[in-house]
């Protein structure tokens, strides 16, 4: 099957059935681009995410990118883009053309109210096994949970969070960098 359609069909139904945004799409993409089609290594996933979340715009769209790029260049990128993106704007199309009929609606308040719940279970499953994967221990552990206080409870900007373990990581870097070439020398 033609590569291009299978990607635009497979990020399509990503789109279609993900609520709660681009992180609870996650295991999702995983499932599917990594684990069903082998698209993207695990490892690479992980990466991908990472680059991903740091760039600006839309993280489910930024993931879509990087992938469709990686299967095919240009081409490739605009079709996951567009098979990501177009079940939200036909829904939300949808919803617009119709929300006055249903806006009171008790049932549809009650539904909203459930998916509220899975939601969060959805986004806490892959920071979960992103935590795993990035290898996080005694020693390092420290820099999510402190990071997240900082958003959470002092309103810092994750602009900020992201600059300074940039920082963090080249100085890192090259002090583990310098250590290695101090050891070697001896």
């Amino acid at each position: 099957m033609n590569i291009l359609w299978e990607s635009f069909k497979t990020f399509f139904k990503i789109g279609l059935f993900t609520l709660g945004g681009g992180y609870a799409m996650i295991p999702l993409i995983e499932e599917e681009v990594v684990n069903k089609k082998q698209w993207v290594a695990k490892d690479e996933m992980v990466d991908l995410i990472a680059i991903a979340q740091s760039c600006p715009g839309v993280f489910a769209i930024n993931i879509a990118i990087f992938i469709g790029y990686k299967l095919r260049k240009t081409k490739g990128a605009v079709v996951t883009t567009l098979g990501t993106a177009l079940p939200s704007f036909l829904i939300i199309l949808l919803i617009a053309m119709f929300f006055h009929q249903f806006k009171e609606n008790k049932l549809v308040a009650a539904m909203f109210r459930g998916i509220r719940p899975a939601v969060v279970a959805l986004i806490a499953v892959p920071t979960f096994n992103l935590a795993k994967r990035a290898q996080l221990n005694k020693f390092t552990l420290w820099i999510p949970v402190l990071s997240a206080l900082a958003i959470w409870l002092l309103g810092v900007s994750p602009i900020w969070i992201i600059i300074a373990a940039a920082v963090g990581g080249l100085l890192y870097g090259q002090l583990s960098a310098h250590n290695n070439t101090e050891m070697q020398s001896e």
